[in-house]
């Protein structure tokens, strides 16, 4: 059921749905998440099941502001307070030692939790309403179907699950793909996921550099090899590569699409082709919406262009590179 976002009596009666234990699919400015209250497990097991998500993959906690990121957090470090306070609200999800008992199914069993404040209106003042009714925090991954590609506008939600769900529509998201993930849990910050904001953002108010992942990172969001697909198996590809796969393509090849920045050369009649932007912002905001738009033109194959190997587009290379690896 699609609703409208901004629409105050929308907005409280969707506060209520959650307070009962409920499930409210609400956008942020990275993606559209499918919400339930953090504090319920019970409530949370619904998103695990209505996604078809594995118990163990950990949820994203969004909540209103850092103040209520105490309730979660058994302790939170001069280092992630100081992202909090420099990024929040904001794409940046910060993961600290989650405090007894709370959000147990929300951190997939883990004794971490990943926490963070969007910035997108509707989600805002959804965790407010919210918050007001004893909500203190919503777990909401992305609302698609596990594994698949992010939903980018409520239409996008709306076509994954049972015409029941509740979607507030806020319109198409702002930064499109999921938010970058530090460890703060550890003495030094470890990248766990890029994303819209770049490493060295980060790591200009972090104060010190951010390490890689290693053996002992927590389970994330969004970290699996395989993840963000479409139907269609994806190939990343440089430029060359791509025009010479083009001239060798045989006539009864599968359907194909292809998603370029460069010039491409060899396009049939019945090859579907879209310009990536040349901007990472810009790439990243249309990214799953160019993968989505591939899908309902009914191709089998989708071939890309490998990104630039330069930071601003980590969280698209990031994307690219789990999508393709489920082909």
């Amino acid at each position: 059921m699609l609703l409208d976002g901004f629409d105050p009596l929308v907005m409280a009666r969707a506060a209520q749905a959650l307070a009962a234990g409920n499930l409210v699919a609400f956008p942020t400015e990275t993606v559209y998440g499918l919400g339930a209250r953090a504090d319920d497990d019970s409530a949370v097991a619904k998103i695990f099941a209505a996604k078809g998500r594995p118990v163990d993959h950990p949820l994203i906690v969004h909540v209103a502001d850092a103040a209520l990121a105490q309730h979660f957090a058994a302790t939170v470090s001069t280092l992630a307070a100081r992202l909090m306070a420099g990024f929040w609200p904001g794409p940046l999800t910060v993961i600290v030692p989650r405090a007894p008992a709370r959000g147990v199914a929300a951190a997939g069993g883990q004794d971490t939790i990943a926490l963070r404040c969007p910035s997108h209106p509707v989600a805002l003042a959804l965790l407010r309403r919210a918050a007001d009714l004893g909500v203190l925090g919503v777990a909401a991954p992305s609302a698609n179907r596990f594994g698949r590609v992010s939903p980018t506008t409520a239409a996008h939600v709306r076509g994954e699950f049972d015409e029941n769900l509740w979607v507030l529509d806020g319109g198409p998201c702002s930064v499109g793909i999921e938010s970058a993930i530090v460890d703060c849990s550890r003495e030094h910050p470890v990248m766990l996921r890029p994303g819209a904001l770049s490493r060295v953002q980060i790591e200009a108010v972090a104060g010190e550099p951010l390490r890689s992942r290693d053996a002992a990172a927590p389970r994330a969001s969004g970290t699996l090899e395989a993840h963000y697909a479409p139907r269609a198996a994806v190939r990343l590809m440089t430029l060359s590569q791509l025009n010479e796969s083009l001239h060798a393509r045989a006539s009864d090849a599968p359907a194909l699409a292809v998603y370029s920045r460069g010039a491409v050369q060899g396009l049939r009649h019945d090859t579907v082709h879209r310009h990536m932007p040349l901007d990472a912002a810009h790439a990243a905001q249309e990214l799953f919406t160019a993968l989505r738009a591939f899908d309902d033109e009914g191709v089998q194959v989708i071939w890309v262009e490998a990104p630039p190997s330069d930071p601003a587009w980590d969280g698209v290379q990031d994307r690219l590179q789990r999508a393709s690896a489920s082909s």
